[in-house]
């Protein structure tokens, strides 16, 4: 099938030393950190990883995160961070992490939400909820696939938008807080949801929805109410 990717659920299950090689900073608030992982089983887009950080003393932190790199990048993974306030290991991040230093990571981790870019994909996120769909966009446009894909994305500001520089023609952008001159502030409404849910490309939409619990009931709430059937809609939330 177009996208099909492979993975192996053997090297999937084991701890892996990863070493941060560029950290590129994505917004005032969040960054995107990658890793070189040889052994690396290779992952769907929409996939996550578990990582695991360890001080000096033995004490380790655990953290499940989103991986925001499509599939076409062998031996390495890319992750994108916000800065959470007294967060442990976005806050290493942010604050300790340089070019060289190295951590575990396990993964990747569940396949419910996982798009192999072998249907049409109607994807919605707010915030950082938009990187595990860049993951799937990166990888619509690595294997320059026909199947029909369409962004919406939430953020405050267009400061606050990450992944702004590479976003296309296939997404639409919702700001909340302050917009460009000439594009309303504001919720993502049904007049953004139902003109897509309504283009019905063969086969029907699979839609993925990515943010807070609050967005996560918001968009699937719109979806549904614009005829998206429940039972195609996948949701990953946070917080």
């Amino acid at each position: 099938m177009p996208g099909r990717i492979s993975v192996s659920q053997r090297t999937a299950g084991q701890w892996q030393t990863a070493t941060l090689t560029e950290i590129r900073r994505e917004t005032p608030h969040a960054a995107t950190f990658r890793l070189a992982v040889p052994g690396w089983a290779g992952h769907l887009p929409g996939q996550h990883l578990m990582l695991r950080l360890t001080a000096r003393d033995g004490y380790a932190a655990q953290r499940h995160y989103s991986i925001a790199s499509a599939p076409e990048d062998p031996g390495h993974i890319e992750l994108t961070l916000d800065r959470v306030p007294d967060g442990e290991v976005s806050g290493w991040f942010h604050t300790v992490a340089r070019p060289g230093d190295t951590i575990e990571v396990r993964g990747p981790l569940s396949g419910f939400f996982a798009w192999p870019g072998d249907r049409p994909a109607l994807l919605l996120g707010a915030g950082s909820g938009v990187v595990p769909l860049m993951s799937m966009l990166r990888h619509h446009r690595a294997r320059g696939l026909t199947v029909p894909l369409r962004m919406l994305v939430s953020a405050r500001s267009p400061e606050e938008l990450i992944y702004a520089r590479e976003l296309g023609a296939e997404t639409t952008p919702v700001f909340t807080r302050s917009a460009p001159a000439g594009m309303p502030v504001g919720r993502m409404t049904a007049a953004h949801v139902a003109p897509l849910v309504e283009e019905q490309p063969p086969g029907g939409w699979e839609a993925y929805v990515c943010g807070s619990n609050g967005f996560a009931e918001h968009a699937s709430r719109l979806l549904v109410e614009g005829g998206q059937p429940v039972e195609r809609i996948r949701i990953e939330r946070f917080g």
